[in-house]
């Protein structure tokens, strides 16, 4: 349980330093690198609410 708690803080923290860095450093240069890094960190959430829901007797 705790390691799923720390893989889905990890992953949110990771989530939400790539908002940050696409739109206050990459987006002055490229809108679409930029656009790219909100995409990918938009997918984020999904995969670590999943991780942190899986069941651990597989």
């Amino acid at each position: 349980m705790r390691r799923r708690g720390r893989i889905y803080l990890t992953l949110m923290g990771i989530c939400a330093l790539l908002y940050l860095i696409s739109w206050t450093v990459v987006a002055p240069y490229s809108r679409v690198w930029a656009v790219a890094l909100t995409g990918v960190a938009s997918i984020i959430p999904l995969v670590a609410v999943i991780i942190a829901n899986r069941d651990g007797t597989t």
